[in-house]
């Protein structure tokens, strides 16, 4: 009952500025030839069919102008009403509409994210393995630092009353002073 709508497509690269592709109801691919034919002088080759329920495997595989006019037919298509179509026109017309081709394909290919990760890992390895290789050649921190150097600070502070209204030398001051560690 419901017929087989197919793409009528030339074979060759090369095509004329006149020739038309049409939406054929019928499955005889003479038919589809001899009409492509007759509408374009130039054209001699046979055409190839695409069928609208196979538009999602042959996509990639078209060329820009072949992709231009499935679009414009299906648009054709896509103005009767929706309760007429078959399975086969609105799944063609769903993919051609958003399917993943074009800016909508997916950035990374499956096995992507096993790699990324891979690659971050090793990164960090090498950053600790810098890191350590820093801390082991590095010198000795400076005397300056231990704590017994910062509390004779705090007490040097203390003997000449450095800052005496907020800092360590004032009333009820309950800070480490100099102290860090």
């Amino acid at each position: 009952m419901q017929a087989a709508f197919r793409l009528a497509r030339h074979s060759t690269s090369v095509r004329s500025a006149n020739s038309i592709r049409c939406l054929a109801t019928t499955a005889n691919p003479a038919h589809i030839a001899s009409a492509s034919s007759a509408s374009s002088s130039s054209s001699s080759s046979k055409a190839s069919i695409i069928s609208l329920s196979n538009v999602e495997a042959q996509w990639e595989k078209m060329n820009a102008e072949d992709k231009s006019t499935v679009h414009e037919q299906l648009e054709e298509i896509m103005k009767k009403d929706w309760k007429q179509l078959s399975l086969d026109e609105k799944k063609a017309a769903y993919y051609v509409a958003f399917g993943p081709h074009g800016p909508r394909a997916p950035v990374s290919k499956p096995g992507d994210g096993w790699k990324i990760f891979a690659g971050t890992a090793a990164l960090v390895g090498v950053t600790g393995i810098i890191y350590y290789a820093i801390r082991i050649f590095s010198p000795a921190p400076p005397r300056t630092i231990n704590k017994e150097w910062q509390e004779a600070s705090n007490e040097r502070a203390l003997e000449q009353k450095m800052n005496p209204i907020t800092g360590i030398a004032s009333e009820g001051y309950s800070g480490k002073g100099f102290v860090q560690k």
